[in-house]
């Protein structure tokens, strides 16, 4: 099951392991119905090796090595 994030009118953000199907839970704080909210990703793409800085530029250098001089 995964952890899920859910807010209430009253302003609590809370997380909690629920069914992937849930749509709201009790909340923690006042104890009315908390929405499943959607929350900020924290995955970014850095370093070498993607296509805006690898791949790219990898083309570039081999087609360039291959004309090379003597």
């Amino acid at each position: 099951m995964p952890v899920y994030e859910f807010e209430c009118s009253c302003g609590t953000i809370s997380e909690d392991l629920v069914r992937v199907g849930t749509r709201s839970i009790t909340c923690p704080q006042c104890g009315g119905r908390a929405k499943k909210i959607m929350s900020p990703c924290a995955f970014e793409l850095k370093g070498g090796g993607w296509y805006a800085d690898g791949y790219a530029s990898s083309k570039s250098t081999i087609s360039g090595s291959a004309s090379g001089d003597k």
